[in-house]
């Protein structure tokens, strides 16, 4: 038995092969919050009968489902690959570095089509029995990463997801020893792609990738359930950086207008030879839209500069991933 609370409760996902069919969660993500509900439309017959007073229980019907929510939490040195690979599109092996333990997952941005997820929860009732909700088709519509001074960097997934499922059999969670990356180990680069150079005064970083997608598709035939989401416009990737005003470096960005690289990293521990835990945002071009330094008092000037990556016309942006795991 379970503890009867939040204690008790556990998520896992895993790679579908097909949009909205059922595969058996392999990954377990120690979550901090999460929100996937399952979502009904009705309709209610409006008939009129001599002396009907209220509407007829056997005369509401379900006409569409589909789910919803996101998945909050701290981004680990393991187990990251599969929801990564959900957000960023490319279909990812993880690659040995050297002959070492530690494996590479490159993660360029690229179509999303045919990539969804299981995702299960296990909700704990308080007699500590763990209640199975099985979210089948789910696509990653946008993912937010964030860390600050004295903090750890966190991720927020937003999902959509074609239907709740509970018949399926709970998974028996399995974790391996995960360590969060946090603000001792940030980074922050910019300057001409690839030969990037420390930017200083950086307090807090930002960075949400958007992948809209029509998650509209309900169709005659296909029993109230909706066909996989297909994108319908630009990726789009903004993001901020919180700063303390050591240098105009960000505010000459902003008055010209130009572009540079960001590249956003946090380096851990060493896996093994020169290979250590990272984790790394590379956006080829980004563009300030805001933030040039103002005075409001005596205190330090903090500037905070709003910016949007673009396509540099040759470069990608991705996400690296140096891990032990060996599959995603």
């Amino acid at each position: 038995m379970a503890i009867g609370s939040g204690l008790g409760a556990q998520l896992g996902i895993a790679a579908e092969t097909t949009y909205g069919n059922y595969v058996a969660p392999t990954k377990f993500l120690e979550f901090t919050k999460e929100s996937l509900v399952l979502k009904k439309t009705t309709a209610q017959s409006a008939g009129i009968a001599a002396g009907r007073l209220l509407a007829l229980s056997s005369r509401r019907v379900v006409t569409r489902r589909e789910a919803s929510g996101s998945i909050d939490m701290e981004v680990t040195n393991k187990g990251m690959g599969v929801i990564l690979q959900a957000l960023m599109g490319t279909t990812v092996t993880p690659v040995q570095q050297a002959t070492s333990t530690a494996y590479l997952q490159t993660h360029t941005l690229a179509s999303v089509a045919g990539k969804s997820l299981t995702v299960q929860k296990g909700v704990p009732l308080t007699t500590g029995i763990v209640t199975d909700k099985t979210f089948v088709g789910c696509k990653v519509t946008a993912g937010e990463f964030s860390c600050e001074v004295g903090g750890m960097l966190t991720a927020s997934f937003e999902i959509d997801g074609k239907d709740c499922d509970e018949s399926q059999t709970l998974a028996a969670a399995s974790y391996s020893n995960m360590s969060p990356f946090h603000f001792g180990q940030m980074a922050v680069k910019s300057g001409t792609f690839g030969t990037e150079t420390a930017l200083d005064g950086v307090r807090k970083v930002s960075v949400k990738i958007e992948r809209p997608q029509d998650v509209e598709r309900f169709y005659a035939g296909q029993s109230a359930l909706k066909k996989e989401p297909i994108e319908n416009d630009l990726v789009k990737i903004t993001g901020s950086l919180e700063t303390d005003y050591v240098s105009t470096a960000l505010d000459d960005l902003h008055t010209s207008d130009a572009a540079t690289s960001l590249v956003w990293e946090f380096i851990g521990p060493i896996i093994a030879s020169t290979y250590s835990e990272t984790f790394r945002i590379t956006l080829p071009a980004v563009k300030l839209d805001e933030g040039p330094p103002v005075v409001d008092g005596y205190g330090v000037v903090k500037p905070s500069f709003n910016f949007t990556a673009l396509y540099d016309g040759t470069n990608l942006p991705k996400i690296e991933y140096i891990s032990t795991d060996v599959t995603l």
